[in-house]
């Protein structure tokens, strides 16, 4: 079974080793057909805590690592500042 991965913007990064990263799913209405735009939370493990608020990260998949983190900071796609 394939690894998932998600790509977001970093919203949080004050705890220690983790971040907070909301991933957009845009898709159509399924009676109206207009876009629709729902957002998605996730905590991810950022080992060396490089992540700035505003990163675009890739997010992927991984065993639990607390109680509700399940993903880790893959890279950092590109950087706010």
């Amino acid at each position: 079974m394939p690894v998932k991965e998600r790509v977001g913007v970093v919203v949080s990064n004050k705890m220690q080793k983790t971040v907070v990263v909301a991933v957009e799913n845009r898709s159509a209405h399924e009676k109206y057909g207009k876009t629709v735009v729902r957002t998605k939370k996730y905590k991810a493990h950022d080992e060396e805590n490089k992540c700035q608020e505003g990163d675009r990260v890739l997010l992927r998949e991984t065993r639990p690592l607390s109680k509700t983190k399940r993903w880790t900071v893959a890279e950092i796609i590109t950087s706010s500042t």
